[in-house]
Protein backbone atom coordinates (compact mmCIF):
# COMPACT_ATOMS: atom_id res chain seq x y z
CA UNK A 1 0.00 0.00 0.00
CA UNK A 2 1.46 3.25 -1.09
CA UNK A 3 0.96 6.72 0.38
CA UNK A 4 1.72 9.92 -1.42
CA UNK A 5 2.28 13.92 -0.14
CA UNK A 6 0.56 14.97 -3.60
CA UNK A 7 -2.79 14.21 -4.98
CA UNK A 8 -0.84 13.78 -8.18
CA UNK A 9 1.07 10.67 -6.78
CA UNK A 10 4.38 11.74 -7.70
CA UNK A 11 6.02 12.07 -4.08
CA UNK A 12 5.75 8.83 -2.03
CA UNK A 13 5.55 9.67 1.93
CA UNK A 14 5.04 5.87 2.97
CA UNK A 15 5.06 1.92 1.76
CA UNK A 16 3.32 -0.87 4.15
CA UNK A 17 3.65 -4.03 2.79
CA UNK A 18 -0.12 -5.96 2.56
CA UNK A 19 0.85 -9.02 3.63
CA UNK A 20 2.79 -8.22 7.23
CA UNK A 21 1.90 -4.87 7.49
CA UNK A 22 5.70 -3.95 7.85
CA UNK A 23 6.54 -0.17 6.68
CA UNK A 24 9.15 -0.23 4.36
CA UNK A 25 12.17 2.40 4.32
CA UNK A 26 11.30 5.47 2.28
CA UNK A 27 13.81 8.43 2.77
CA UNK A 28 13.21 11.89 0.95
CA UNK A 29 10.28 10.17 -1.22
CA UNK A 30 12.54 7.39 -2.61
CA UNK A 31 11.55 3.82 -1.71
CA UNK A 32 15.12 2.15 -0.04
CA UNK A 33 14.43 -1.33 0.04
CA UNK A 34 13.00 -3.80 -2.41
CA UNK A 35 9.24 -4.10 -2.74
CA UNK A 36 7.71 -6.51 -5.03
CA UNK A 37 4.65 -3.98 -6.60
CA UNK A 38 1.51 -6.09 -8.10
CA UNK A 39 -1.04 -4.12 -10.28
CA UNK A 40 -3.74 -6.20 -12.64
CA UNK A 41 -7.16 -4.95 -14.18
CA UNK A 42 -9.45 -7.14 -14.55
CA UNK A 43 -11.44 -8.00 -17.82
CA UNK A 44 -13.58 -9.70 -19.45
CA UNK A 45 -14.22 -13.11 -18.48
CA UNK A 46 -13.26 -12.34 -14.51
CA UNK A 47 -15.36 -12.49 -11.64
CA UNK A 48 -14.27 -8.61 -11.58
CA UNK A 49 -14.48 -7.27 -14.22
CA UNK A 50 -13.69 -3.48 -14.77
CA UNK A 51 -11.59 -3.84 -11.12
CA UNK A 52 -8.43 -2.48 -10.41
CA UNK A 53 -6.41 -4.33 -7.75
CA UNK A 54 -2.51 -3.40 -6.80
CA UNK A 55 -0.71 -4.45 -4.27
CA UNK A 56 2.96 -3.94 -2.39
CA UNK A 57 4.98 -7.18 -0.88
CA UNK A 58 8.14 -6.63 1.08
CA UNK A 59 11.15 -8.93 0.04
CA UNK A 60 9.85 -11.91 2.59
CA UNK A 61 6.27 -11.85 1.97
CA UNK A 62 7.11 -12.52 -1.52
CA UNK A 63 9.65 -15.04 -1.04
CA UNK A 64 6.95 -16.64 1.05
CA UNK A 65 4.39 -16.28 -1.50
CA UNK A 66 6.65 -17.34 -4.48
CA UNK A 67 8.00 -20.16 -2.37
CA UNK A 68 4.93 -21.80 -2.54
CA UNK A 69 4.62 -21.83 -6.27
CA UNK A 70 4.46 -25.20 -8.17
CA UNK A 71 5.93 -23.72 -10.98
CA UNK A 72 8.93 -21.36 -9.94
CA UNK A 73 9.01 -17.75 -11.47
CA UNK A 74 11.21 -17.36 -13.98
CA UNK A 75 14.55 -15.68 -13.03
CA UNK A 76 17.00 -13.61 -15.15
CA UNK A 77 19.60 -12.09 -13.97
CA UNK A 78 20.11 -8.06 -15.19
CA UNK A 79 23.74 -6.21 -15.25
CA UNK A 80 21.85 -3.00 -15.02
CA UNK A 81 20.21 -1.59 -12.92
CA UNK A 82 17.98 1.88 -13.02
Amino acid sequence: MRQYLDRSNTILNKVVCNQCGRELKVQDGILKEGVFRGEVLWGYFSGRDGERHSFDLCEECYDRLTGGFRIPAETEEQTELL
